[in-house]
């Protein structure tokens, strides 16, 4: 099988799975005083640091979460209260689900937010602004540094999911501007069931948690930690640097342009349009509308043939729809037409070579067939 759906999830590296493995064999809980206790919480708060550190924030401002949702659920209610939302129209479902009536910020064709318009919108009084800085769909990189500016100049907040962009451009909470920050670690190449909100030190006291419990987290997330998964994503934050070589097969995630690059040359010949393609990009992403054959139709007919890709997010691939991102760019019928291919920080020549072989003879037999 050739596996092209990074965005989805990465691989697990080997550092993250050695972490995993040897965060197991501690008994622990990280809250115990005693010396099994005491190991557990050292590593709990090693991994915080090499985390923070990666990301330019503090080890004290990282909370820990189940995951990219919950980290961008933390941030949207702990700091949007009292103030307007204001919501990218490309916004992952986690954000858009805990935005509800949210005004939206409009996109060009290209998936780059109106900053005119954002302009505008905090004009009308204090705001949480949500942007992410890659898309999980398109892979475009949003200008979060021009919008920072334009929210400070207003006394708005910024929140910024950076789920999909970390590990693969470089990420600085400080350099960005935001004043939130959520990560994943199964997006890093790390496990699944841990990540992490990173919060500006001037606003980590308003975080109130959305799950209570025994004060863990400093008082702002309940719940055990899970250590293992933790352990994985520090982990991965380590191993996965988008300049230098990720392993021998494959360089840095910045080396995964060139591949991208050619799958989307191929593709084109094959009748493919790539959707976003003229704005800056994630070098691991291209999405490719295939006009008259319905995205879902395609990722069947790949996997049948042994390539692994997907229609939009994740969280929404099992469900039949047009894509809400391609709507917001004005792709029209396309946006239910699209499928996205995400190389995974391993990937190959010849993974290239088979998702070719594969799109070509799909596009070859579907679009006969749409005509």
């Amino acid at each position: 099988m050739t596996y092209l759906d990074a965005n989805a999830t990465e691989p697990l590296r080997p550092q993250a799975r050695a972490a995993v493995l040897a965060a197991l064999d501690l008994v622990g809980n990280p809250a115990s005083v005693h010396a099994a206790g005491r190991a557990a919480r050292r590593l709990l708060e090693e991994s915080r640091e090499a985390i923070a550190a990666r990301f330019g924030a503090r080890p004290a401002d990282l909370v820990f979460t189940s995951g990219g949702t919950e980290a961008d659920a933390l941030a949207v209610h702990a700091l949007g209260r009292g103030r307007r939302l204001i919501v990218g129209a490309t916004e992952h479902l986690a954000v858009r689900a805990a935005t509800a009536g949210a005004a939206v910020l409009p996109v060009d064709r290209s998936g780059i937010a109106d900053l005119e318009e954002l302009r505008r919108l905090l004009r009308e009084g204090p705001a949480l602004v949500c942007l992410m800085l890659a898309n999980n769909e398109t892979g475009t990189i949003q200008p979060v540094a021009a919008a920072a500016a334009l929210c400070r100049a207003a006394g708005a907040l910024l929140h910024v999911d950076a789920v999909q962009a970390a590990g693969r451009v470089a990420v600085d909470v400080a350099s960005l501007g935001a004043d939130s920050l959520a990560l994943s670690a199964h997006k890093l190449g790390g496990p699944k069931g841990a990540g992490a909100l990173l919060v500006a030190p001037a606003l980590s006291a308003m975080l109130a948690p959305l799950i209570a419990g025994g004060g863990q987290e400093r008082g702002r997330r309940g719940g055990t930690p899970a250590l293992p998964a933790i352990a994985g994503f520090a982990a991965a934050c380590q191993a996965a640097d988008w300049q230098t070589a990720d392993c021998q097969a494959a360089g840095g995630a910045a080396a995964l342009a060139p591949l991208r690059d050619a799958a989307e040359r191929g593709a084109q010949e094959a009748g493919a349009l790539p959707l976003g393609a003229d704005a800056a990009r994630l070098p691991n992403t291209t999405c490719l509308a295939l006009p008259g054959v319905r995205a879902d139709t395609q990722v069947i007919a790949l996997d049948l043939a042994g390539v692994q890709v997907s229609a939009g997010a994740a969280c929404s691939s099992g469900k039949v729809g047009r894509s809400h991102v391609l709507d917001a760019m004005g792709a029209g019928d396309l946006a239910g037409e699209a499928v996205r291919v995400s190389l995974p920080w391993c990937a190959t020549p010849a993974d290239i070579d088979a998702f070719l072989r594969a799109y070509h003879s799909m596009a070859g037999r579907l679009s006969r067939r749409a005509a």
